[in-house]
């Protein structure tokens, strides 16, 4: 993993902590301890290839670190996130549970990309393992369009093709997906010279991969194989996307605690709320007027139980006249989510409205009207009350739970946001008066 190299790495220091690695999307997956940061973080852009390192790093996109007074305290701060956080490395290598590898064929004269629980001594070369059976089968999905590979179960050579009754309609090679290989188009040696750069992108060197599809770029333009040149370099596009830069940054127990803190709110929300998915996107909902006048609403957004406030939203009331909590939550509902089908931006997986059964109520009228199905909620202030549609007794939390303080952030955010907003249009009308 030598193409790995980070300037980063070189301030972090020789002290003992415990480092946390994430995936793309921020999620934990691996905690270590290391007795000094520098050369264990370090060790694992050198890893041999058939190492436990190479399987972290393919999946790694940051890095977290503690700085601990000893090693001592490294073990016990890695023991007490591991308990709470679970990462699926950590869960992988502590049981025998067999977990897939993606098997490159590389002794069949068309090699094939395969997913497989066994690592078999058959001259294949093997990568992994990988946790998620989901995200590998995309990903060798990916790799096999990126790189034209074939994607049928077919076992023949070439000496002995397959029958051409059975291969001359396949879709792949009629659509530009295959090269063709069963219907006799290309030899073994090209074939395998066309994807003998999986084994580069496999391993990690990202940096080569780059240097030797930029060389075959040029050679090819030079020899006016133009589409054969736009291939490569839609090829390099999206090898470059994928090899994402690692940011290493240092943080402290209480930021992990604060982010295992969010996950479980999100983690017991979907439970108790019978939600279909994590509710990762909240978006909440408030009103303000005094007697009527300067009627206005706010939306923020939550992205991972954190403030969003890129894309809060604010309305002055337009179709509402005096003061009318339940029309004016139905007025902004609406228009919010009209906006997002027009738009066809994402939904969230979670809308919160202040207040009770009335303004939920009035916003799932503007749902049905737009004929939206998002799960949406009411948390009532007085006795934090959360009512769902179409039933008549509220939910009650304890106070202690996190998916109701998440709630009540989200609430109590949309209400100073609101507020806000509604002192500004008031200090408007003044300054004109």
């Amino acid at each position: 993993m030598k193409d790995f190299k980070h300037k980063e790495l070189k301030e972090i220091p020789k002290v003992p902590g415990v480092y946390i690695m994430r995936d793309a999307l921020g999620n934990i997956i691996y905690i270590g301890k290391a007795k000094s940061l520098k050369d264990r973080l370090s060790s694992y852009f050198n890893a041999n290839v058939d190492s436990k390192a190479t399987t972290i790093i393919a999946a790694m996109r940051k890095i977290d670190y503690i700085l601990c007074t000893s090693e001592r305290e490294a073990l016990l701060v890695e023991r007490e996130l591991i308990n709470k956080v679970k990462p699926y490395f950590n869960s992988m290598w502590k049981d025998d549970k067999s977990y897939p590898y993606i098997k490159f064929s590389i002794k069949e004269d068309f090699p094939r990309l395969t997913f497989t629980r066994k690592k078999l001594k058959d001259g294949a070369l093997y990568f992994g393992p990988y946790p998620q059976l989901l995200y590998i089968k995309k990903f060798i999905r990916w790799l096999i369009k990126l790189f034209k590979i074939r994607p049928c179960k077919l076992e023949f050579s070439e000496q002995a093709r397959p029958e051409e009754k059975k291969v001359k309609s396949c879709i792949y090679y009629h659509t530009q997906m295959c090269y063709g290989p069963c219907l006799g188009v290309i030899t073994s040696k090209d074939y395998k010279d066309k994807i003998k750069d999986i084994e580069l992108f496999l391993n990690g060197k990202f940096k080569k991969l780059k240097r030797d599809l930029q060389m075959q770029m040029s050679n090819l333009s030079n020899s006016m194989l133009y589409e054969d040149a736009k291939e490569i370099r839609d090829r390099l596009y999206a090898i470059k996307s994928m090899a994402q830069r690692v940011m290493i940054s240092q943080i402290n127990k209480d930021e992990i605690n604060q982010s295992i803190k969010r996950a479980d709110s999100i983690n017991e929300l979907k439970k108790l709320l019978h939600l279909p998915k994590l509710p990762a996107i909240i978006e909440g909902f408030d009103n303000s007027n005094i007697q009527g006048t300067n009627a206005v609403a706010s939306m923020v957004r939550f992205h991972n139980g954190l403030a969003d406030k890129k894309n809060y939203r604010r309305f002055k009331i337009k179709t509402v006249i005096g003061a009318d909590d339940f029309a004016s939550m139905r007025e902004v509902v609406f228009r919010r989510y009209s906006y997002l089908v027009r738009k066809n931006e994402i939904f969230p997986d979670l809308i919160l409205i202040d207040g009770g059964k009335g303004q939920l109520k009035a916003a799932i009228s503007a749902l049905e009207e737009l004929q939206i199905k998002v799960p949406i909620i009411s948390l009532a202030k007085k006795n934090e009350e959360i009512f769902l549609p179409n039933k008549d007794k509220a939910i009650l939390l304890s106070r202690h739970s996190q998916g109701l303080k998440l709630l009540q952030s989200v609430r109590d955010e949309a209400h100073r946001f609101a507020i806000n907003y509604h002192r500004k249009l008031r200090e408007r009308s003044f300054n004109l008066s």
